[in-house]
């Protein structure tokens, strides 16, 4: 059974917005891979709360997808391995 799942993304803010276009596009080609994308929204360069690796700033991103429930494990860990991502989260957006 497929469920609603919602991905928060931090990119680093050295790779520029250029960069950030690219990795972006990169996420979601890894969710249509394995999952029905509902929508991908950029939200823009933001302050974070505290300095992950020296870095101020971020972009997030922000996606919805509807997936079976063994898919967000391996979206998770294409994701730790990904140079350019500072944070993320994947959670299960409930009934």
């Amino acid at each position: 059974m497929a469920n609603n799942y919602r991905l928060i993304v931090v990119l680093s803010a050295a790779l520029g917005d250029e960069g950030a276009a690219t990795l972006t596009d990169t996420i979601k080609a890894k969710i249509e891979s394995g999952a029905t994308l509902n929508s991908l929204d950029s939200l823009g360069k933001k302050e974070l709360a505290y300095e992950i690796d020296r870095q101020k700033n971020g972009y997030y991103v922000q996606a919805n997808f509807t997936a079976e429930s063994d898919f967000p494990k391996e979206l998770e860990r294409v994701l730790k391995i990904t140079d350019g991502i500072l944070r993320f989260i994947v959670v299960r957006v409930g009934e």
